[in-house]
């Protein structure tokens, strides 16, 4: 615990920066431990401060010497920044500092990973690089120059000059100081090229470290081409420097960062191969380098004023990362994949203590804030004003957008600005989606009397922590109808449900309709419908929304699992009739009916009951869960082998959608066959397998149903020198064990010579894993509760960051009963104890808390 409370920091209290920058000159001569980094800063006045008193934030900085004009100055330096008296008007500020790379394993600023120089500076690791007014709406040119026998020197923009032993950047865009970004090490390239929309040729690169590595980077290039031209179609944006490089780096706390012209990759997220990544890893690939490559436009030519107002340049670019994925794969798939991972996060995130609004009213530590709300329901909201305005009134908007903000940080009111005078549209209303938290509840009722059909929708938003009263907000909530025979009679029509309660009708129609509500997902919604399962059979059968057939399915399979935990009862017939005929379907996408066959998460099981009123149990849930899937496959037996010989994908692997569907059923039919043949298959796939997906899927299949101890001690033998399969192999044996031995597990993992909580990638391996198992993170001993509690201790010292990430795995702990709730509640406040614990961490703790 701190000894004195973390300050909170309120979007109300935003006042301009005293001083703006019009360039920045930096020289590093690196060093492992004592890298001095020279700045030259020209700063001038801002005529709209409001102050002008001078401070530069600066952390874990040595201040060797400082002047202003060429005048010897002695500043005032605390641990949080500097100070000083400073003229009124345009003047000139240098500092040498010195820092140490090789010790920061926070992974902020600039730090050392395998021998290799790198930056993370988002949200506030720049001040740990040099002084500065490390702010987001303090945009300037950057000139850098870095001196050292490391044979590749990156920064951001385009090379001005090199020789032996340095190299000269110069960044032509005004950017904040988040942006900037530094790569030094011994270093090869994948290279290609791209011609824009213009005629402009522009160098690519993607940088590894030597060995076989550099094979893997070729799934990323072509991402990165078809991003590029991707950007160009459908938005008009086009790459605006001389040179794109990608840097891929072992260690690094999030997925990737996208600096201007030099973007920062987590390993995991841009190396792949067939023989080392799945499916699912090449889906990854893809998205996150486009939506980095997006941020180009939408985060950095447009950055954000303050980083409250960070769902502005992230939800906009998970937006139209989404919209990529959707258009290079299946858009019905990817609305699926994206819906589950909101209901399964987000509404999680929304339902408990660290529910906050899409942009916060405050904050302590802005790392904290990085959150599934900011990201995808911030996504959510852009996909909802979109339905609002149209296809056209949407590009209208965003044209203006890109024309009018080109160079500014900007705030929400200057997004919703621009669509209100691009469509002439009020969104006074929709911005509360912005300012509200929580999830709101949509209820309907409907009746059918004379050819009208009448469908009342009613909305409400649970309280949430500093927020108890919410008002009515603008949901599209899109709707079709179908009669009897399954023909869509009313196709999709937005409804826009503006008040507490609003009646829309339908007339015409020869006798009452099945609705079809809410289809897309057209809103971060709870749905509340009272069907029956013969309503949600028919929509499962017969609806033309892809969405909403596989939600019919989700909801009945809910509801056969809610059963069979309350009662030990066996699954409805009707149920498990519909699976077999959606199986039997091959006219349906492969990747469509893996996913309708896969069941609710075991906590979209417990949220349920918690929602009904109930206290969960997780060991019931997780054999209500085993039951089930043995139900499901004993009812499809007879199926299973010939849809899985079905699904076999001849020739060469490829990423591709139609082929990564094929075998997501194959493996779904896989798993089912393994309940029933103790392996068999699995054990002949694992033999046979030439990619990782093949591979990967059986040795899972065999590991959850007890076996595969042979596979994999020699998955490990094979793999060993392989830091992301190993990364696999860590998480699979923890996410397959039976509940009872999870924490005995990755209590076991972590005395694995090949296990380090330095490396980001490995621990969330190990304790990411134990999170997601979900019945043997809450087993009654409490024992994962206290090896979570030992190891976030520790690493707290070294990563505040991935620490309080990690955090939130406790942070429904007050949905379960009290034996657990205690146990829970002790490891949070062993954490809270802990001397000299973080900020990042102690603000998660607390907020979990309560």
């Amino acid at each position: 615990m701190q000894t004195a409370a973390p300050q909170k920091i309120y979007l109300k209290d935003y006042t301009p920066p005293a001083y703006l920058v019009d360039s920045v000159e930096l020289t590093f001569k690196l060093a492992p431990t004592t890298t001095r980094v020279l700045s030259r800063i020209a700063f001038r006045p801002n005529p709209d401060a409001q102050s002008r008193d001078f401070f530069l934030h600066g952390e874990q900085l040595k201040l060797i010497s400082a002047s202003i004009d060429g005048v010897s100055i002695t500043p005032e330096v605390t641990a949080t920044g500097l100070t000083h008296t400073v003229p009124n008007a345009p003047f000139v500020f240098e500092a040498e500092v010195e820092i140490s790379p090789a010790t920061n394993t926070a992974l902020e600023g600039l730090y050392m990973s395998n021998g290799m120089y790198c930056t993370q500076c988002e949200a506030e690791g720049f001040r740990k690089i040099t002084y500065y007014p490390d702010r987001p709406d303090v945009m300037s040119v950057f000139t850098v120059r870095i001196e050292s026998d490391l044979p590749v020197l990156l920064s951001n923009g385009n090379p001005a000059a090199k020789g032996d032993g340095w190299a000269e950047w110069h960044d032509p865009w005004p950017k904040p100081a988040y942006l900037f970004a530094l790569v030094g090490g011994d270093l090869v390239n994948h290279p290609d090229r791209f011609t824009t929309m213009s005629g402009k040729d522009v160098e690519l690169n993607i940088w590894v470290r030597p060995g076989d590595d550099e094979q893997k980077c070729a799934f990323g290039m072509e991402a990165l081409k078809k991003s590029m031209k991707w950007d160009e179609d459908v938005y008009g944006r086009e790459y605006d420097l001389d040179i794109f490089n990608i840097v891929a780096v072992d260690d690094f706390n999030m997925g990737a960062m996208e600096n201007k012209g030099l973007n920062i990759f987590n390993s995991s997220a841009v190396l792949a191969s067939p023989e080392t990544s799945t499916d699912a890893n090449f889906e990854r690939i893809e998205a996150i380098i486009a939506h980095e490559y997006f941020h180009n436009w939408t985060g950095n030519r447009i950055t954000c004023r303050d980083w409250f107002q960070l769902c502005l340049k992230e939800g906009l670019t998970v937006f139209r990362d989404q919209q990529f994925t959707g258009d290079m794969r299946s858009h019905a798939v990817k609305r699926i994949d994206d819906v589950v991972v909101l209901r399964a996060h987000q509404f999680r995130e929304d339902n408990g203590p660290l529910a906050h609004p899409v942009r916060p009213e405050s904050f302590v530590e802005i790392n904290n804030f990085y959150t599934v709300t900011v990201y995808e329901k911030g996504a959510e909201i852009i996909g909802m004003l979109k339905r609002l305005v149209g296809d056209e009134g949407y590009k209208n908007a965003l044209d203006l957008y890109f024309d009018r903000h080109d160079g500014d940080a900007a705030t929400i009111e200057d997004w919703l600005q621009v669509f209100e005078d691009a469509t002439g549209r009020d969104l006074s209303q929709f911005a509360k989606w912005y300012s509200q938290a929580g999830t709101p509840r949509v209820s309907v009722t409907d009746s059918y009397a004379d050819g009208t059909y009448s469908l009342t929708l009613s909305q409400q938003t649970p309280a949430t922590p500093d927020q108890d009263k919410k008002t009515p907000m603008v949901i599209p909530v899109a709707v079709g109808l179908l009669n009897d025979n399954g023909d869509e009679i009313v196709p999709t029509r937005i409804l826009e449900l503006t008040e507490a309660t609003q009646t829309f009708t339908f007339d015409g129609l020869a006798s009452k309709p099945v609705p079809s509500i809410l289809r897309g997902f057209s809103a971060p919604v709870i749905l509340e419908h009272d069907q029956t399962n013969a309503e949600r059979a028919f929509l499962l059968a017969h609806d033309t929304d892809p969405f909403n057939r596989w939600d019919a399915g989700r909801t009945l399979a809910q509801d056969v699992l809610l059963q069979m935990v309350r009662e030990d009862a066996t699954p409805d017939t009707a149920y498990l009739d519909g699976l077999l005929a959606l199986l039997r379907d091959d006219n349906l996408d492969p990747a469509f009916r893996a996913l309708a066959l896969s069941l609710p998460s075991q906590d979209d099981t417990a949220q349920a009951l918690v929602d009904a009123g109930e206290t969960p149990d997780p060991t019931a849930i997780y054999r209500a869960h085993e039951a089930l899937t043995l139900h499901i496959a004993q009812h499809l037996q007879d199926t299973l082998p010939r849809i899985y010989a079905d699904m076999t994908v001849t020739g060469p692997y490829a990423p591709d959608a139609v082929s990564a569907g094929k075998r997501s059923l194959g493996n779904r039919m896989l798993s089912l066959m393994s309940k029933l043949d103790g392996g068999k298959q699995a054990s002949q796939q694992y033999a046979t397998a030439d990619n990782m997906t093949q591979q990967l899927a059986a040795l899972a299949s065999l590991l959850k149903i007890g076996k595969g101890a042979d596979e994999l001690a020699a998955f490990e033998q094979r793999w060993h020198h392989d830091r992301l399969v190993m990364d696999k192999w860590f998480g699979l044996q923890v996410s397959c064990a039976a509940p009872e031995d999870a924490a005995k597990v990755a209590a076991k993992l972590t005395e694995h010579s090949a296990f380090t909580m330095k490396n980001p990638n490995r621990f969330r391996a190990v304790f990411g894993a134990l999170k997601g198992n979900t019945a043997g993170f809450h087993d009654p001993s409490g024992a994962s509760y206290d090896l979570l509690a030992d190891w976030l201790i520790k690493l707290d010292a070294l990563n505040p960051q991935t620490t309080a990430r990690m955090s939130t795995s406790f942070d429904t702990w007050k949905r379960y009963d009290a034996d657990r709730q205690t146990k829970m509640k002790a490891a949070l406040q062993r954490i809270d104890k802990t001397p000299n614990l973080s900020r990042d961490t102690t603000e998660m703790v607390t907020r979990i808390l309560g």
